[in-house]
């Protein structure tokens, strides 16, 4: 195994996901927070989740924009599984599938608790329970004893400085930059134009522009 296929694996040798990669970018190793907008970041985990399972044949993409169940044989990943039983079961009747964004907006949490609870089993992070005014419960999730947070950024960062060279690394960062997270990752002078390309990317790729249109629709109902 190469150095940059080590940094795509967790524990047991087990390839990481795109929406684990994803919220491993996302997560701050020392407070254990999203270091951008947590209600975006889910938005993102279950757009990613989506591409994974178009990748692996479990699902189609009709009229650009709506998912239908292709193949509900489970993949063997929680998190991608745990997507796949959210989606509506295939079949010819009405129904049977649905607008990309809207599933985003709906399967956000649940996809993100299963990704959350698949990185704390690889060791990557550890769930800190805490209150809120002593009263309200909540949980953070600082590095685990496994160090995956450190290589995926730096994977993440050289394959954008090598111009996103391969179709899996460009998928990755659609979805960075469909969440906002692009202008915490990215920073300003040198990859100005690339935060740019970045930001068309995440509207050329269905899953990612998904997940950009149930952020857009957060920050529409924020401003009204």
């Amino acid at each position: 195994m190469t150095g940059a296929d080590e940094t795509a694996h967790g524990a047991g040798g087990a390839a990481l996901t795109l929406p684990e990669e994803l919220l491993l970018l996302a997560l701050d190793p020392v407070r254990g927070r999203p270091i951008s907008n947590a209600a975006y970041l889910r938005y993102g985990v279950a757009g990613a989740a989506l591409a994974e399972l178009e990748a692996a044949g479990r699902i189609t993409v009709e009229h650009g924009d709506r998912v239908a169940v292709a193949n509900p044989l489970p993949l063997g990943d929680p998190v991608l599984d745990g997507a796949l039983a959210a989606l509506p079961a295939p079949g010819k009747h009405r129904g049977s599938s649905v607008k990309a964004h809207r599933w985003v907006r709906s399967a956000a949490r649940p996809v993100h608790e299963l990704c959350l609870r698949r990185l704390e089993e690889r060791g990557a992070v550890r769930r800190e329970p805490h209150r809120a005014l002593g009263l309200f419960p909540y949980d953070r999730f600082p590095a685990g004893p496994v160090d995956l947070i450190g290589p995926v950024r730096a994977r993440f960062l050289a394959a954008l400085e090598a111009h996103l060279p391969d179709p899996r690394t460009r998928l990755l960062a659609a979805h960075v930059a469909a969440v906002d997270l692009d202008t915490k990752l990215v920073p300003g002078g040198p990859f100005s134009a690339q935060r740019r390309d970045l930001k068309r990317l995440a509207k050329q790729e269905w899953s990612a522009h998904a997940a950009y249109q149930a952020v857009q629709m957060d920050k529409s109902t924020a401003a009204s």
